[in-house]
């Protein structure tokens, strides 16, 4: 229980922190939960958060501070980009990260050839000696 107090206090100091504009530093590391939501809180996405309340006069008090926290989150505006890359600038990288690669397995099995014209059969070397 202590746990889930800690991470809903440390999500709302992250969301009064984003609502208000202070970027320079949110505390997102102040608990497990945080960390998971950085990217949809921060980041590029878009959030949705549902409050569940209680119409009974018995939870009055939570429902009050669910609405509160809700308000909060409310208020926290994130811009969203889309993550657009042209499919023929993906299609050109691969095409030469494929070249690289087929010189590079080009030179392996050139400089292979040439050790092994280098070393006598059966692995015997001729003695150099005078």
């Amino acid at each position: 229980g202590a746990n889930i107090n800690r991470s809903l206090l440390a999500l709302g100091n992250c969301i009064t922190a984003l609502a208000e504009g202070r970027r320079s530093h949110v505390p997102f590391r102040d608990s497990k939960m945080t960390r998971l939501l950085k990217d949809s809180l921060g980041g590029n996405c878009r959030t949705v958060m549902i409050a569940n309340i209680s119409p009974s006069h018995r939870t009055y008090e939570e429902t009050v501070n669910t609405l509160k926290y809700a308000n909060r989150a409310k208020n926290l505006k994130t811009q969203v980009a889309r993550n657009v890359m042209s499919v023929s600038a993906h299609i050109a990288e691969y095409q030469r990260i494929i070249m690289e690669l087929r010189n590079e397995v080009a030179d392996l099995k050139a400089a292979a050839a040439g050790s092994a014209k280098q070393v006598p059969p059966h692995g015997l070397r001729e003695d150099t000696r005078p």
